[in-house]
C-alpha cells in the first residue's frame, strides 16, 4: 500500500517566537512540518489539558496525517494556558494550536475563586450581632430571626468547593512522580495520566503489563515504542517457550487462541486505515489491473544461504533471508524492463531513471511501504541492511514521512506470513507491484543431463506480478517475470556473498 505513518518529528524551531522583555512569558505552539508533501495534520488527542504543567520535549499532543501518527513535544517548559485547536480538528502546517505560558501564569484562573469567598463570610459575620438589640422592639418581626441560619450555611459550602477545584486544576505531581522505570511511584491519580490512552490501548492489545515496561520518554515516560518493543520481546519469549516443551508433548490438536479485544466492538477506523482504504479503492478505480503468476526454483539460493549465512551475518549485521535476493533480482529486472519502472499521470507516462524500491512491512497499525531510495545502486548486503533497518523502524514507528513516499515500484513479501501467493493492488501512480510467496520444499520434475526427467525435492516459490494494463501488456509482464525468474534460478550470487 502506499500510505503510512512513522517516526515522531525532530524538535521544531518554528514553534518558537522570540519574546521581548515587555511581552508575557508565553510561547505559541504551531502545527509542525510533518514531512515533504504533508500540508496539514489532525489533532487526535491532547495529552495535556489547560492549566497543566509541561516540560520541554514532553509529549503535548498526538497528531495524525495521511502518512504518520506522531506525538508533538512541547518546545518549552511552562503551563499550557490555551488550547486553540480541538481534537479531531484538522489545521494547516504552521497554524497556531496552543499557547504555553510561564509557570507564574498558571494560578491566574484560580486566583478569582478564593477572592469571591470572603464576600459571603463578611456579610454573615455582622448580621448575628445587631439582632439581639432590636429583638425586644421587633417582636412581631419573625423575618430577621431566620437570617442568621442561611448566612451560616453558604459560608462553608463554597469554601470547600473552591479548594477541590484548585487541587484538580493544579496537578501537584509532574515528572517527579515518575520513577526512573517509567512507573508511577506516587498515589496521585494525576500521575497516571502520563501513560497516555494510546499507550494504554496498545498495551492492552499487545497484552503488555505496563508496570514491567521501562519508559524511554522524558522522565521515564512510557512511549508507544516502549510498548511495541516489550510486545516483541514477549512474543520472542513465548516462541522460545513454545519451542522448548514441544518435543516432550504429544501432538495435540491446535486451536487458535481467542482474541477478545475486537469482538463486539464498533469503532472509527484509524487515520492510517482510512488512508489505506482510500488508496486501495482509488487504485482499483484508476488503473486496469491484471496479475500474472510464475513459479521459481530457488534451490541454489537456499544452498548459498546455508553456506554463507554465518559469514554474512557477521559482516553485514543482519540475517540473510530470501527477500534481499528477490529485491536484487527485481531491481535488475526493472533495469532490463524499464516499462515497469514508470508512472502514469493523465495521458503522460514518465519512465524513471532510478529505482526506488518500496517494500511492504506488516506492522501492528497496518501495512506500510517504506522506500529504499536509489536501490539500483545497492548490492545484496546493502539491500539486506536497508530492508532490515526500514522494517525495524516501521514496527517501532520511527520512520520519517519522506521515507514513505517516492517509490517507483513495490515489492511485497507475502511469504513472510506463509502465503503461497496473492494478487497485490498497485501502489499508485506506479504501474507494477510484485508479490513473493513463501519458499517451500516439494517434489518437482527436473531435467537431469544423465538421467533425463527425474523427480527431486526443490525449494520453490510463486511470484505474482500485478500490472497496469493501460501501459503494460501481458507480454511485457511475462518478460519482466522471466528476467526475475532467470536471475533467481541461476543463483549466481557467490561474489555478492564473498564465496568466490
Amino acid at each position: 500500500m502506499g500510505g503510512s505513518r512513522g517516526h515522531p518529528p525532530t524538535p521544531f524551531p518554528p514553534f518558537l517566537r522570540p519574546l521581548t522583555q515587555e511581552e508575557p512569558m508565553s510561547t505559541p505552539v504551531s502545527m509542525p512540518a510533518l514531512g515533504e508533501s504533508v500540508s496539514e495534520g489532525t489533532v487526535t488527542q491532547w495529552l495535556k489539558k489547560e492549566g497543566d504543567t509541561v516540560e520541554v520535549d514532553e509529549p503535548l499532543l498526538e497528531v495524525s496525517t495521511d502518512k504518520v501518527d506522531t506525538e508533538i513535544p512541547s518546545p518549552v517548559s511552562g503551563v499550557l494556558t490555551k488550547i486553540l485547536v480541538s481534537e479531531d480538528e484538522t489545521v494547516e502546517v504552521g497554524a497556531q494550536i496552543a499557547i504555553i505560558g510561564g509557570a507564574d501564569e498558571a494560578p491566574a484562573p484560580q486566583e478569582e475563586a478564593p477572592a469571591a469567598e470572603p464576600e459571603p463570610e463578611a456579610e454573615a459575620a455582622p448580621e448575628p450581632e445587631p439582632e439581639p438589640e432590636p429583638a425586644p422592639q421587633a417582636a412581631p418581626e419573625p423575618a430577621p430571626a431566620p437570617r442568621p441560619e442561611p448566612a451560616a450555611q453558604p459560608a462553608p459550602a463554597p469554601a470547600a468547593q473552591a479548594r477541590r477545584t484548585r487541587e484538580e486544576e493544579t496537578p501537584t505531581v509532574d515528572l517527579g512522580t515518575l520513577s526512573g522505570t517509567g512507573q508511577v511511584s506516587g498515589t496521585d491519580a494525576t500521575s497516571e495520566g502520563y501513560v497516555t490512552p494510546l499507550v494504554r490501548k496498545l498495551a492492552a492489545q499487545e497484552g503488555v503489563d505496563l508496570s514491567s515496561v521501562k519508559g524511554t520518554g522524558v522522565g521515564g515516560r512510557i512511549r508507544k515504542q516502549d510498548v511495541l518493543e516489550a510486545a516483541r520481546r514477549r512474543r520472542e519469549q513465548q516462541q522460545r517457550a513454545a519451542a522448548g516443551p514441544a518435543p516432550a508433548t504429544a501432538p495435540a490438536p491446535r486451536r487458535a487462541a481467542a482474541d477478545t479485544t475486537l469482538r463486539g466492538r464498533t469503532e472509527t477506523m484509524s487515520r492510517l486505515r482510512q488512508t489505506i482504504a482510500e488508496q486501495m479503492v482509488e487504485s482499483l478505480r484508476t488503473s486496469a489491473q491484471l496479475t500474472q503468476v510464475i513459479e521459481v526454483d530457488v534451490t541454489r539460493i537456499a544452498r548459498l544461504r546455508e553456506q554463507a549465512a554465518a559469514q554474512f551475518a557477521a559482516v553485514e549485521g543482519v540475517e540473510l533471508g530470501f527477500f534481499p535476493f528477490f529485491a536484487l533480482a527485481t531491481i535488475e529486472a526493472l533495469k532490463a524492463n524499464p516499462k515497469l519502472n514508470a508512472v502514469i499521470e493523465g495521458t503522460e507516462v514518465t519512465y524513471h531513471s532510478i529505482e526506488n524500491l518500496a517494500v511492504s512491512v506488516d506492522t501492528e497499525r497496518g501495512m506500510l511501504a517504506p522506500v529504499i531510495k536509489d536501490a539500483g545502486d545497492l548490492n545484496l548486503g546493502g539491500l539486506a541492511r536497508k530492508i532490515a533497518d526500514l522494517s525495524e523502524r516501521a514496527h517501532t514507528a520511527r520512520l520519517g514521512p519522506d521515507e514513505l513516499s517516492g517509490g517507483t515500484f513495490t515489492l511485497v513479501d507475502s511469504g513472510a506470513n506463509g502465503a503461497l501467493l496473492e494478487t497485490p493492488i498497485i501502489n499508485q501512480p506506479q504501474v507494477g507491484i510484485l508479490s513473493t510467496g513463501t519458499v517451500v520444499k516439494r517434489p518437482v520434475v527436473v531435467e537431469d543431463p544423465q538421467l533425463g526427467e527425474v523427480i527431486t525435492v526443490r525449494s520453490m516459490a510463486y511470484l505474482s506480478l500485478s500490472y497496469d494494463h493501460r501501459l503494460i501488456d501481458g507480454a511485457d509482464a511475462a518478460r519482466f517475470l522471466t528476467s526475475v525468474k532467470e536471475r533467481l534460478e541461476e543463483g549466481s550470487f557467490e561474489a555478492e556473498l564473498g564465496l568466490d
